[in-house]
Order: C-alpha cells, then structure tokens, then sequence
C-alpha cells in the first residue's frame, strides 16, 4: 500500500509537535500552573503594598518635585512573555508622553529579578540630569546605567546596563549628558523573599533622593 506525499507531509509535520518525556509529564500537572497562578497574584499584591510604600516617600518629597510627578497615579500591570517569561510591573510615578518621560518602573521578572528603574528623558532629563551626575554614587545599592539606545528594554545583560562602579565620573557624565534619556537601575535575587519589601523601599528612596538638590 503507497501512502500519499500529502500524508507523509502531515505524518512529518505532526512528528515536529511531539512531546518530549519531560513534556508529557508537565502537561497533566495541573498544579504548575495554579501554583503559577497563585504566585502572580500574590506578586500584584505586592507591588500595591510596594506603591503604597513609594506614596508615602512621594508625599514627603513633593515640595521640590515637578507637579505632574505628584499628582501622578500608578499603574500595575501582568504580562506573560518579557522575552517568553511572566513579570508584573509597577509604575510609580508615571508621566509618560511622546518626549517627556519621569517613571520609577519597580518589575518582577519571573525567574530572574526584582529591579527598580528610574526613567527620564525630555524636559524631566533636562531638569535633573545634572543632579543625577552630581549624586549618582551616593545609592548605597549596586547601581546600573543604561547604554542602549532602546530605552525599552529591562534585561540586565552587557548591552544594555553596566554598573556605575565601573566607569570613571567622566564616562557617566558623557552617557547621562550626552543621551536622550538616563535609565537608573538596582535589582534583587527573587530569594531571599523576606528581604524584598525592605530592600525595594530603600532603593525606591534613594533613586529619589539622587534627584534632590
């Protein structure tokens, strides 16, 4: 009996979407993904008790802060696939428009890091780029500063943050001075668990206290 070339195609194609042992194993476990669920959920509670945290730095700091930066609402948000990984996000403050940009992004990146970023690019860059050069040494946690040109990107590899403590003050004036926009960076192990909400509040603090005169 011949089979059909259009069988043998199918035949083929089908061979390529064969589990693998490990894979079949995974796929009848229904806990994986509740105890993924469940997780998530329990980090988006985090960073609400996180963003009240930053509130209450906001507050005591808003006589010297721009006051859109003041007025500013936080925004959460989950996703599934930051280069194919879960995270959640949190922006606060949050003033974003098509030049103008003052965030501090706190993110949970499944499987890597907690990190928090400060993010500022036209009239914010202008305003306290000089401050950031004056200041950047003081955040006792070890700090990280954006060199690539996609100011969109989080990942912590070699081509797009290196730390601060590597580069001569000269080096760092001419990054912050000289680019559209400065990203400011710290990031945590996700274990110890405990530490987290002391170390992110800290940090939080600090990046803006960079800022202050």
């Amino acid at each position: 009996m011949k089979i059909k070339c259009s069988n043998l195609m199918a035949m083929n194609t089908f061979s390529k979407l064969m589990l693998s042992d490990e894979e079949q194993v995974l796929v009848n476990n229904t806990a994986l993904i509740l105890t993924k669920r469940k997780i998530m959920d329990q980090v988006n509670l985090f960073m609400g008790i996180i963003h009240e945290h930053q509130q209450v730095v906001i507050d005591t700091e808003k006589s010297w802060l721009p006051a859109t930066v003041v007025q500013s609402t936080a925004k959460i948000a989950r996703g599934e696939n930051y280069r194919e990984l879960p995270y959640v996000l949190l922006d606060y403050p949050r003033c974003f428009d098509a030049v103008n940009i003052f965030a501090v992004r706190t993110l949970f990146w499944w499987g890597n890091f907690f990190s928090i970023t400060l993010h500022v690019s036209g009239i914010y860059k202008e305003r306290f780029q000089q401050k950031i050069v004056e200041n950047i040494r003081s955040v006792e946690e070890e700090l990280f500063v954006c060199i690539h040109e996609n100011q969109w990107q989080h990942h912590f590899e070699a081509d797009n943050y290196i730390q601060v403590n590597t580069l001569t003050q000269q080096d760092l004036q001419e990054i912050i001075l000289k680019k559209d926009f400065v990203k400011l960076a710290v990031k945590f192990p996700l274990v110890p668990w405990v530490a987290l909400p002391g170390l992110l509040d800290r940090s939080f603090l600090e990046i803006i206290k960079l800022l202050k005169d």
